[in-house]
């Protein structure tokens, strides 16, 4: 049976709320701010262009930050070597490609284009300790059964104890109600239902990890890594058919870890690790030499690093067992392409075609048709179509 004028309208107000977040944002406005320098850079022991990025801090109205521009950026050593930096796609890119290496120190200094000269302390670079492994496997943590991804690696010297993880998730994404064709608007109250032209079946989804994750293996006197650097329900849509992750091992000397850990306090473990819209202010290892009572932003870094891919499908570790939820519910619509009061949608298909909130899913009793929320039918709509040049 057809549904009901207040049925439909209530489900275009869920999909509304669930897909498009139609509320009004509170907006909130900044009363007092100041115009401070953000500096984000760490140099690694692995030869390439080494990147410095310089933001200024912005009001929480602001979407994006302000990147500082014709500023010159260089970083010496303790031999008196000068690598410069330029300004290249919004960061500022080493001229050469150079490698930092142990027991030299190192050195940031940047002159904005107003005058002022900002300095760091000088860093050195920590013992190299490689991560050896990355491992997967199944657990319940805190009642909540999952796949837990661990980093290990062994350091018999005990000479590398401040670490830091970062990682990138890759994974398959299925469209679980995809059909070869779509409707589209082609007219002021004509649709029309054509073949597909571009993969919208199967995508590939990147994430990038935004905690602040930090071990001391100097708080548990072992010399051995064996750390649980990500945890995903086996309830998460991301793991259903084929998952990768690269994790990044940094390890740092205690002046920057100590910066971490703080910053990992003030901002509750989670957040851009710089981010411009900081909820308070702790100073770094950077001054203005111009105005040494100036705020700066941020810290200069030597890590030493060393990543590790890895792959599993949801049937090798949870075999015969049934996927997980997709990440929106896929319910179905049936409405009526025709505009006669009261049990005509035609203005409702046309409002969700346009927003790209509900795509056509059947058309076989046209103008009757089936719709379902777009990521459902479509998941180039919130993901990419292109494989990966990793993947496996």
């Amino acid at each position: 049976m057809k549904k009901t004028i207040t049925t439909k309208l209530l489900f275009l107000l869920l999909i509304c709320f669930g897909l498009t977040n139609c509320t009004d944002p509170y907006k909130i406005q900044t009363d007092t701010f100041e115009d401070i320098l953000v500096v984000e850079a760490t140099l690694t022991n692995i030869l390439q262009k080494q990147t410095v990025k310089l933001t200024r801090t912005n009001r929480f109205e602001d979407m994006l930050s302000t990147v500082e521009k014709n500023a010159v950026v260089f970083v010496t050593d303790s031999d008196g070597t000068q690598y410069d930096f330029v300004e290249d796609n919004n960061v500022y890119t080493s001229v050469n490609e150079f490698e930092p290496v142990h027991g030299k120190q190192y050195r940031l200094t940047v002159l904005t284009s107003d005058g002022k000269k900002y300095i760091s302390s000088s860093e050195v670079l920590p013992a190299v300790n490689n991560l050896q492994d990355v491992t997967a496997s199944v657990q319940t943590v805190d009642g909540i059964r999952g796949v837990e991804i661990r980093a290990k690696s062994l350091d018999p010297s005990n000479s590398s104890q401040y670490y830091r993880y970062e990682y990138e998730e890759t994974y398959k994404v299925i469209s679980p109600k995809w059909i070869p064709f779509k409707a589209i608007i082609t007219g002021p109250r004509e649709i029309q239902v054509i073949q597909r032209t571009q993969e919208a079946k199967i995508c590939y989804s990147t994430d990038k990890s935004t905690d602040i994750i930090l071990l001391n293996t100097g708080e548990t006197n072992e010399n051995r890594v064996d750390f649980p650097v990500r945890f995903i329900s086996n309830q998460n849509y991301i793991i259903s058919y084929r998952y990768s992750i690269l994790v990044h091992q940094y390890v740092h000397n205690q002046h920057a870890y100590n910066y971490y850990k703080t910053l990992q306090k003030v901002s509750g473990g989670s957040g851009n690790v710089l981010s411009p819209n900081q909820p308070g202010y702790f100073s770094g290892n950077l001054k203005c030499v111009t105005n040494p009572n100036e705020k700066v932003i941020g810290f200069f870094d030597v890590a030493s690093v060393s990543s590790k891919r890895i792959f599993f499908d949801y049937a090798d570790l949870f075999p015969g067992e049934p996927l997980p939820p997709f990440k929106v519910a896929c319910n179905e619509l049936v409405l009526d392409f025709c505009f006669t009061p009261p049990f005509c949608d035609g203005e409702s298909i046309l409002a969700y075609l346009s927003t790209n909130v509900m795509a056509v899913y059947e058309f076989i009793d046209a103008p009757i048709y089936t719709f379902i929320p777009t990521p459902c039918a479509d998941c180039s709509s919130f993901s990419n179509n292109q494989i990966p040049p990793f993947w496996e």
